[in-house]
């Protein structure tokens, strides 16, 4: 058997297309777009080697067309749960002991893969499947995917590398191995970037996975797992299964070599899950792994010394990016009375050049929510801020379901800093603002960090240096990601490990070491070259 130490390729953030007129990727992504509208898939689930089909089949159509047929998915029940586990048990052993740089080339050939043949299919089936722009869909479902995919193997090589000292005549040494049963992956709709990170990150250190994506996402994980098949995944590794909820979860965490869940998704779900795993903790062959995120209230808390136009500006971008529906989206902003005319002239100027509409045209900033539950959340909060008197819509309040799930952005200005919009995660086009006193700038700070349960994304603008010291200290558990004059969103792999910690997940940090660090369990080796013969120490020697 031939070995060496091997180097890997140096990971670089994959660069962002513009898709601006005349350029070459929009009349590729345009193409792709087309081709996509023009044909009717059939969405079989992936188990073992198998394509697996069935009586039933559900429709797959873009939110902001839903009479529109992109394809049909087959539902799965619990026995096609039952067939994932034992098809992911028995691809195990092979792939456990398949060498690492092997492992490594699948995924990084993923990566190249998808920076180039499928780099407009997967964007495509984003914004079709999942109602995001051009450029949202570029950032993440062929950016972020990509730089997961590469990072992740440069910091699969870190983890082999972080190695004991030895003391004279021992050698210390510690294995990695992959955790002992098979990996829950369990993924939003949100970000085909989050959909395929989760599965193959603990793929990647020789788990073999069971995966299921919320049925909105559905479209555009089928293209991940053509991707993963074409870069040579082997069979059984990744098992994608389309199921409800209750059923992936009955099995699963009943099943002895259950042995972690990698999740994102709300909160509720994930204190369930962990509730079931706890009553269920003498079942399993050892403690699984349960690894989260989950919810968020993200704020921007502005100080009486920034700049108007940047505070209007990330509002506008941190708030209302595909529609407010990422974990990480501004949904309660805290302006300073000094500065609240002028930021809201700006914003309500840039709100008004918005443009909304279906994905295909490029001039729409503003798409459709994810679907009609959705909507019926979304708007309820709507309307339920619009019965308060302590609060007024200042832009926005509109929507329309007739042709697709569309909602205006929405901004509500609150006197009361604890009314239901401000503490609520609404996940949609709705920014609540609560303007202080400009001098009441730490009495704030303590609101903000009282205010929610969670703590995923948070930011603060400001030119005064003592004023962002002091809220980076203040707000030290508010927010596992904290921006200093930014908007709270657009983590970058490699950059800005991103999750959030409280009522918002375990703040394993996905696009970091640590987080691929849950996928594997040490054992540590010592060998001794000159093994002792006598139990007796010098000390017992007589004088």
């Amino acid at each position: 058997m031939s070995t060496g130490f091997f180097h890997i390729p140096v990971p670089k953030n994959e660069p962002v297309l513009s898709y601006a007129p005349g350029s070459k990727e929009r009349v590729a992504l345009k193409r792709a777009l087309a081709e996509a509208r023009a044909t009717v898939l059939d969405v079989p689930m992936y188990i073992g080697g198998e394509e697996v089909r069935t009586d039933s089949k559900k429709k797959l159509s873009p939110p902001h067309d839903h009479q529109h047929v992109l394809g049909y998915f087959h539902e799965g029940d619990k026995s096609h749960v039952e067939q994932a586990i034992n098809a992911a048990l028995a691809a195990k052993e092979l792939w456990a002991n398949l060498s690492w740089e092997n492992r490594a080339s699948i995924f990084l050939k993923a990566a190249d893969l998808l920076a180039g043949p499928y780099r407009y299919k997967i964007n495509a089936a984003t914004m079709l499947g999942q109602s995001k722009n051009a450029f949202q869909a570029e950032i993440d479902a062929a950016c972020e995917l990509i730089d997961f995919l590469r990072f992740n193997v440069h910091f699969m090589g870190e983890i082999y590398r972080d190695q004991p000292e030895s003391s004279t005549g021992v050698w210390n040494r510690i294995e990695y191995r992959p955790l002992e049963g098979f990996v829950f992956a369990l993924t939003p709709f949100n970000f085909t970037a989050i959909a395929g990170n989760l599965p193959t990150s603990a793929a990647l250190m020789g788990n073999t996975v069971v995966w299921k994506p919320a049925n909105t996402q559905i479209y555009a994980a089928n293209v991940i797992m053509q991707v993963l098949k074409e870069a040579g995944l082997p069979d059984g590794v990744i098992n994608l299964i389309y199921v409800t909820g209750p059923n992936a979860g009955e099995v699963i965490f009943n099943h002895r070599d259950f042995a972690g869940i990698h999740f994102t998704g709300s909160t509720g779900v994930f204190q369930g899950m962990w509730k079931t795993i706890g009553g269920n903790i003498h079942k399993y062959r050892s403690y699984p792994r349960i690894v989260g995120e989950t919810g968020g209230k993200d704020f921007i808390m502005v100080h009486k010394s920034a700049n108007a136009k940047e505070v209007s500006t990330a509002i506008a971008r941190g708030a209302f990016e595909y529609q407010g529906q990422k974990c990480s989206a501004a949904s309660r902003c805290y302006i300073p009375s000094n500065l609240w005319e002028e930021v809201k002239k700006y914003l309500i100027e840039d709100l008004k050049s918005f443009k909304m509409g279906p994905t295909e045209d490029f001039g729409n900033f503003i798409n459709a929510v994810i679907d009609e539950k959705a909507f019926n959340s979304i708007t309820g909060y709507i309307e339920k801020a619009r019965e308060n008197p302590m609060n007024e819509i200042i832009a926005g309040g509109k929507y329309d379901k007739s042709k697709g799930y569309f909602i205006e952005p929405t901004v509500i200005v609150t006197k009361d800093a604890s009314s239901l919009t401000m503490c609520e995660e609404i996940f949609g086009p709705v920014l609540t603002v609560y303007v202080y006193h400009e001098e009441n700038f730490e009495q704030t700070l303590e609101l903000v960090d009282s205010t929610s349960p969670y703590a995923l994304t948070g930011s603060i603008i400001a030119k005064d240096r003592y004023a962002v010291e002091l809220a980076t200290k203040k707000l030290v558990n508010a927010a596992g990601n904290f921006y200093i004059n930014d908007k709270p969103t657009g983590a970058v792999v490699g950059q800005q490990p991103f999750g959030g910690a409280r009522g918002s997940g375990t703040n394993d940090k996905a696009g970091a070491k640590v987080n691929l660090l849950r996928w594997v369990s040490m054992r540590t080796i010592k060998e001794t070259f000159v093994t002792p013969t006598d139990y007796r120490y010098p000390f017992l020697d007589k004088e």
